[in-house]
């Protein structure tokens, strides 16, 4: 979703310094790119907190920064060019489409809500249905189960180091959303777009075969 459907990740960076910011913590652009994109919160505060946090205080912690971000970002929420356009083509070629993040729940209903793409998803997976975050493929694996597909009959779009490399992990085919990172900063990918008005269902059609 982050990154994939809408453009979030300046948002989240804002929600992030705002937060970090209150623990005299003030991370740079690069560090952002490299420790935030693509990873889970569990990560990300691990990372610039500089110890594990759990429990409780991890809840809480998670809760005002996913807070913060939704309050930021409620009025511009925006799919990437092209995305909703794209998804209706996949629908009426027949297509199954999933959505699988890293976010909270919370955050993907609010995109949901606004975009409202909902009701065109076989399989929505959020960080809360996981115990294993990307890289691990578990949240990919999981949605081709919902979705009734074997792995390989499966093309993932991410703009992460993190979840492409989830994807590959899970055997399916990538498209690199080139929203966050380069080409070169990605793994290999089958296929690298900037927007949707780049890719089509034959397009999807020609990566599976």
């Amino acid at each position: 979703m982050d990154g994939v459907i809408a453009h979030t990740n300046p948002w989240h960076s804002l929600a992030f310094r705002e937060f970090f910011k209150k623990r005299d913590l003030y991370p740079t652009d690069a560090e952002f790119a490299a420790h935030m994109f693509g990873k889970s919160n569990s990560y990300i505060l691990k990372h610039f907190l500089g110890r594990p946090v759990t429990g409780e205080e991890f809840t809480a912690m998670e809760e005002e920064k996913e807070g913060l971000f939704r309050e930021i970002y409620a009025d511009h929420v925006k799919d990437i060019t092209g995305f909703l356009g794209f998804l209706a083509a996949l629908k009426t070629a027949g297509f199954k489409t999933g959505v699988a993040t890293s976010a909270p729940r919370a955050n993907l209903d609010l995109i949901m809500g606004k975009l409202g793409f909902e009701p065109q998803m076989e399989s929505i997976m959020a960080s809360e249905n996981v115990t294993c975050h990307k890289p691990d493929p578990e949240v990919y694996l999981k949605s081709a189960a919902n979705l009734g597909l074997d792995p390989a009959g499966c093309v993932v779009f991410e703009d992460s180091f993190s979840g492409v490399t989830a994807a590959r992990n899970a055997g399916m085919k990538v498209v690199g959303v080139l929203s966050s990172h380069t080409r070169e900063e990605l793994p290999p990918c089958d296929r690298y777009i900037y927007d949707y008005t780049e890719i089509g269902p034959a397009d999807i059609r020609k990566i599976l075969s």
